[in-house]
């Protein structure tokens, strides 16, 4: 029987329980992310697409930036007002494809692969000629993605479509497991992370569509921009065969 993905709500993946715990593990990059789109930004003001709880917008307006974001998730939001700082963000709840602010910025980026929540390539081909458009003159838009496996951790195919399981931790107060179906034909990811313990099993639902570099590239050009440089990290570590994520910096042609 062919595969079709079930109806998906992207607001259902970053509700109040994800925002409640998602800045309790740091990714780790954070200080040298922050000085990198510093440097860039130079004196603002910066826009962040998918600004999530403000894991790096609050560290870079505390530079001095005036930092504005976009946000789908209204948890997410809140979490963000919540915290130091979060109060003076000026932030939009909105689809980061289609909001339009009044004003323009030196720096736009969007980070942590939040380019893939949009699970169509028109829709993400939308949010870089959206963020092209919020774009000084000489500003540049930013995006840091994960550069795909072309195997991604596949163990069996079914239907058509590829799947796996990973067990991402496993301890004495349960099992943490992500399950995927993966569809090469249109590069969408349909996930969840599952915890079993023995307070009882939650889910949560996530869809994704990968994006490779080339493809970003050509993303840009549609909308006005060129490739400038990209690295293999936010450190400028070089970016190669074996990079398993890049940070791409695009600036009108």
């Amino acid at each position: 029987m062919p595969f079709t993905f079930m109806p998906f709500d992207p607001t259902d993946s970053f509700g109040p329980e994800v925002a409640a715990t998602y800045d309790d593990q740091p990714r780790g990059d954070e200080e040298a992310a922050v000085a990198r789109l510093a440097g860039l930004a130079g004196d603002g003001p910066v826009l962040e697409l998918a600004i999530g709880t403000g894991r790096l917008a609050l560290p870079l307006a505390a530079t001095g930036l005036r930092v504005d974001g976009i946000e789908l998730s209204a948890a997410m939001i809140e979490r963000l007002r919540a915290k130091p700082g979060g109060a003076g963000l000026t932030v939009v709840q909105g689809d980061m494809a289609t909001v339009e602010l009044p004003d323009r910025y030196r720096l736009v980026f969007v980070a942590f692969n939040s380019l893939m929540n949009l699970i169509t390539q028109d829709e993400q081909v939308q949010c870089v000629a959206n963020a092209a458009r919020h774009l000084t003159g000489d500003g540049v838009l930013v995006v840091e993605n994960v550069v795909p496996d072309p195997m991604y951790g596949l163990r069996q195919d079914r239907d058509g479509v590829d799947q796996y399981v990973d067990a991402s931790g496993i301890g004495p107060d349960g099992v943490r497991l992500e399950v995927g179906r993966f569809d090469r034909a249109t590069q969408r990811v349909d996930k969840a992370h599952l915890r079993i313990g023995a307070d009882g099993i939650s889910m949560g639902p996530l869809a994704l569509r990968y994006v490779w570099p080339s493809e970003l590239d050509l993303m840009a050009r549609l909308a006005g921009l060129r490739l400038r440089e990209r690295h293999g990290g936010w450190a400028g570590e070089p970016f190669d065969g074996r990079s398993l994520r890049h940070v791409s910096v695009y600036a009108r042609a």
